[in-house]
């Protein structure tokens, strides 16, 4: 890789670890919720907007529940939660046993749950899309700064610990 592309190469992660990824999961919801309002569908069932509202609360508390044991083991490890900034130590328990990226799985929740408990449709269909940038632009660029600081302790973690679970 030349110097030029090294240099086009930092300067897109600058840019894209500067948008923290909360903040990802809230456009894309965003773009969702336009879609919603202009193109607006409407469920006529009281029971089916019963359940889904119910599955909505409980996967958004599950999400919840698991964004703070996530940050609350950060915090215990003394360790950042921000992308692009070096870690001190590699977190390895918890919900770290079931998954790489268990906050980015609680977002997901969260994001699933709030559309259903909200009744709202559009922001589902513009998941995929948000997760795919997460999976292809986010986690890799995390991943590299991860192995460069833990090298083979963080390499033999991904062989026993999927990315998403």
């Amino acid at each position: 890789m030349t110097s030029d592309q090294q240099k086009k190469e930092l300067k897109l992660t600058n840019i894209l670890l500067k948008i923290p990824v909360p903040w990802v999961f809230v456009l894309a919801y965003l773009v969702g919720l336009l879609s919603q309002f202009i193109f607006p569908y409407k469920i006529e069932s009281l029971e089916t907007l019963y359940y889904i509202k119910v599955a909505g609360y409980v996967l958004f508390a599950i999400g919840a529940i698991f964004a703070a044991w996530s940050l609350l083991i950060f915090h215990k490890a003394r360790t950042t939660t921000t992308p692009g900034e070096r870690s001190n130590k590699l977190v390895t328990w918890g919900p770290y046993r079931f998954s790489r990226n268990p906050m980015y799985v609680s977002l997901i929740l969260c994001y699933l749950g709030e559309a259903g408990f909200l009744v709202h449709l559009w922001p589902v269909f513009v998941l995929p899309l948000m997760l795919a940038y997460v999976d292809r632009v986010v986690i890799p660029l995390e991943e590299g700064i991860l192995k460069n600081d833990f090298k083979e302790e963080y390499e033999v973690y991904c062989t026993g610990v999927r990315r998403w679970i």
